[in-house]
C-alpha cells in the first residue's frame, strides 16, 4: 500500500513529563489476519496536537514529546480509529462488501456461511445489520459507514452467523468467539447508542444485531 500521508487529526491531550524515542508497536487494530504495526514519534516542537498517517505498511503517530505513556496509548488507540473510519468510507461498496464478507467467513466460520447477496440499505436506522436465512441475504445500515473497519467486520460477521444460527443463545455467540476484536467492536457500537447517535437497539432474533 503506498504511503498516505494526507489524513491530520488534532487533539487537545494535556502535557505530561516523559520522554522517548521513535517506537514501534504491533497496531490495536490487529484483526487476527496479521499485525500491522504503528510507530510512535515524539516531538518537542509539538506542544498540544496529535496526528497520524499511513506509511507504507506501518501507521505513524506524532505526539508531544512530554505526554505520559498512558496518554500515548490512549491517543494511538484514537487516532488508529479515525483513521480507519475515514478508510472504510471510501473502500467498500457492495461488491467489497460481499467479498469482506467470503473473507471473514473463510476465517472465523469455516466458511459455512455462504450468503447469497450482502448489501448496504439506507432504510435500517434502529438496526446494524439483518439477514434473512431463508433467502441468505445479508443488509447492513448505511450509518455503519465511516465507523472504524474491525466494527463493520464485526457487524458482518455477526449476521454471517445468523445464517447458521437463528438466535442469540450461546451456540450464536460460540461462533464469534474467535473474531479478536468482538468485545471491542460491541464497546464501540454502545458508546455510539449511548451518545444518541442511533436509537438504543433492544430487540432480539435473526432481524437484527
Amino acid at each position: 500500500m503506498p504511503a498516505d500521508p494526507s489524513p491530520r487529526f488534532a487533539g487537545e491531550p494535556p502535557a505530561y513529563s516523559a520522554a522517548g524515542a521513535p517506537r514501534t508497536a504491533p497496531s490495536p487494530q490487529d484483526r487476527g489476519s496479521g499485525a500491522s504495526a504503528v510507530e510512535v514519534r515524539r516531538s518537542t516542537r509539538r506542544r498540544r496536537t496529535v496526528s497520524a498517517y499511513r506509511e507504507g505498511d506501518r501507521t505513524v503517530v506524532l505526539i508531544p514529546a512530554r505526554m505520559s505513556e498512558a496518554e500515548e496509548r490512549r491517543w494511538v488507540t484514537v487516532m488508529l480509529d479515525k483513521l480507519a473510519a475515514q478508510e472504510s468510507k471510501r473502500m467498500l461498496g457492495d461488491a467489497e462488501l460481499a467479498a469482506r464478507a467470503e473473507w471473514l467467513s473463510e476465517q472465523y466460520l469455516d466458511g459455512r456461511a455462504r450468503p447469497a447477496t450482502v448489501r448496504w440499505v439506507t432504510n435500517q436506522n434502529t438496526r446494524w445489520g439483518s439477514c434473512t436465512p431463508a433467502e441468505g441475504s445479508i443488509r447492513l445500515s448505511h450509518r455503519l459507514q465511516g465507523m472504524p473497519e474491525y466494527v463493520v467486520d464485526y457487524v458482518l460477521l455477526h449476521e454471517l452467523a445468523h445464517l447458521l444460527v437463528p438466535g442469540h443463545g450461546p451456540r450464536f455467540w460460540r461462533l464469534l468467539e474467535s473474531y479478536p476484536r468482538t468485545e471491542r467492536a460491541r464497546g464501540y457500537l454502545e458508546g455510539v447508542v449511548a451518545a444518541g447517535r442511533l436509537p438504543h437497539l433492544s430487540g432480539s432474533g435473526n432481524e437484527r444485531t
